[in-house]
């Protein structure tokens, strides 16, 4: 009998080690990175590296692709099927049992395997169950036949003014990533897009190829916010913009390789040189309960997919992430990418700009502002694959009305860059002092952000030895460091929407200073009047 009982026991070993599994295998380097970097053009495009240089963003070895004979060796490998490849986390995603994919850490470049499935990475956690759940690959969309217009989704926002005074997205390039985009290509409603070669391209990652008019409605729905313009019916919030169309999304199953086709994407898009990715998008549970995120996983930088999104940041790109919409479910917090750091992070509202009990609620696991703002989510205008023009739900709606007026909004002030974007955004928002759980710092007014925008001036110091500012960032204390100690003067805080929030008198002291602590985190200017004026930005963290 004990012999029975040992076989069986051996029998479920050798079964779990033949399951198929997914993971992420890292490599310790790039042998290639130095040749990569000194011919930039073989790593992006002079688009790409414009919009770098004009937010002052160094090309590093995040940039350089994988090394392409570790990614010929893991294919080589037995029974490893590569599924996608990031070049900014250096690894790749892989299929196969877990002896196999095991086996890799004897290859002398490996530098560490983690599985999708946390119980078999060292002090990963074990699924709570093993029931596979359903997923709705639709963020819980829900449609509402022959509703309204366009022009409240709009208006809320104040986009119309900005439209009035010709800036509607023109010269921006949107990266959308989505499940699918059928009809773009010929529904009418979409036809200016069409005609004016406002499609610059697209990749279709789960099938590997270029049919990117293909598989889903969910991405056409979404593109069709920003960028149709059918007067009297739907007007995008950035007709002129520029798109790319990304397939990141398998609508027929729920499985992490999506968050790897999701990098992938962005990737891509930063190669193009876009300048705002649009995801209406989420991830939080998978079929394989195993697999499955929870909310102490929103941190910001801990999922595959977060961490892309904040990279896509560092590299000078506006990333725009629906918060999801499970506000109404057992588990009513954001999922990721909308947890990350450099996201920023939609909900959704009514068109009385009241919270749609449906948007995912903040804050992050790690207590940060979530989502970051609101645009319409309920009853938003939309266009089908077949032309069709009628009102649906879901934060997949409301991201890429805020996504087009980022763009919007980007092309009437372009030297700024995405940080400064961002945080215009938020701080014209109406709930900026006083940000809640559901609605983040609320609804921003887009015409009072470029009002802040083109009224601010930013000088840079040319006399660092006379007058010093440290530490920068800082988290409470702004010291000022004079060179004459008798010196009178004032120095001055304002906000990016050019108030003054704060100023202090001083007499005296080579090390004057000003309490910031009662001040919100953010980009600040400060302004020193004394017998020079000396205006600089110091960030609050």
């Amino acid at each position: 009998m004990k012999k029975i009982y040992l076989l069986l026991f051996l029998g479920i070993i050798n079964l779990s080690f033949a399951q198929i599994e997914d993971a992420w295998v890292y490599f310790n380097n790039k042998p290639s990175a130095a040749t990569y970097l000194a011919n930039p053009l073989t790593i992006l495009t002079q688009r790409a590296l414009d919009r770098r240089i004009a937010q002052n963003i160094s090309l590093d070895v995040t940039d350089v692709p994988v090394e392409q004979s570790y990614i010929t060796q893991i294919a080589a490998s037995t029974g490893i099927t590569v599924m996608a490849k990031s070049r900014w986390m250096n690894a790749l995603h892989i299929r196969g049992t877990q002896t196999n994919i095991q086996a890799l850490t004897n290859l002398s470049f490996v530098n560490h395997i983690t599985f999708a499935n946390h119980s078999l990475n060292p002090g990963g956690r074990v699924s709570q169950s093993n029931k596979i759940s359903a997923v709705n690959k639709q963020l819980d969309t829900q449609v509402i036949y022959n509703y309204g217009n366009s022009q409240n989704q709009i208006e809320m926002l104040n986009g119309h003014l900005l439209h009035q005074q010709n800036y509607t997205g023109q010269g921006k390039v949107i990266a959308v990533l989505d499940s699918g985009f059928l009809g773009v290509d010929t529904a009418l409603p979409f036809q200016n897009l069409i005609t004016n070669n406002q499609i610059l391209g697209g990749y279709n990652f789960p099938d590997q190829n270029t049919n990117y008019f293909f598989r889903h409605n969910h991405g056409s729905n979404v593109l069709s916010t920003m960028g149709v313009f059918a007067e009297g019916q739907l007007v995008g919030t950035a007709p002129n913009a520029k798109y790319y169309l990304f397939i990141t999304e398998d609508i027929n199953s729920e499985n992490p390789v999506e968050e790897s086709y999701w990098v992938e994407g962005a990737e891509l898009a930063d190669y193009y040189g876009a300048d705002v990715i649009n995801s209406s998008l989420g991830y939080f549970g998978y079929d394989n309960p195993n697999y499955s995120h929870q909310y102490d996983d929103m941190i910001g930088n801990k999922t595959f997919s977060s961490r892309g999104a904040n990279m896509a940041f560092n590299k000078g790109i506006v990333v725009v992430i629906s918060a999801g919409n499970s506000g109404a479910s057992n588990e009513p917090h954001i999922g990721t990418p909308a947890d990350a750091i450099g996201a920023l992070t939609i909900g959704a509202v009514n068109s009385l700009e009241q919270y749609a009990t449906f948007s995912s609620i903040g804050p992050s696991y790690d207590g940060r502002v979530k989502p970051d703002v609101c645009a319409k989510g309920l009853g938003t205008t939309v266009c089908s694959p077949t032309g069709t023009i009628y009102a649906s739900n879901g934060t997949s709606f409301s991201s890429p009305v805020m996504a087009g007026m980022v763009a919007t909004f980007w092309s009437a002030v372009p030297n700024l860059t995405a940080q400064q974007v961002v945080q215009f955004i938020k701080q014209s928002s109406d709930n900026y002092s006083n940000p809640t759980i559901q609605k983040g710092y609320g609804i921003p007014d887009f015409q009072s952000a470029l009002t802040a925008a083109l009224n601010m001036e930013i000088i840079v110091d040319e006399d660092p030895k006379y007058f010093t500012v440290y530490p920068n960032p800082t988290e409470n204390l702004m010291f000022l460091r004079l060179e004459d100690a008798s010196e009178k003067g004032m120095i001055e805080i304002i906000n990016t929407l050019g108030q003054k929030v704060a100023e202090k008198g001083f007499e005296g002291s080579y090390n004057a200073f000003i309490d910031l602590e009662d001040l919100p985190k953010g980009i600040y200017y400060y302004r020193y009047l004394s017998t020079k004026e000396h205006i600089g930005k110091i960030i609050k963290k």
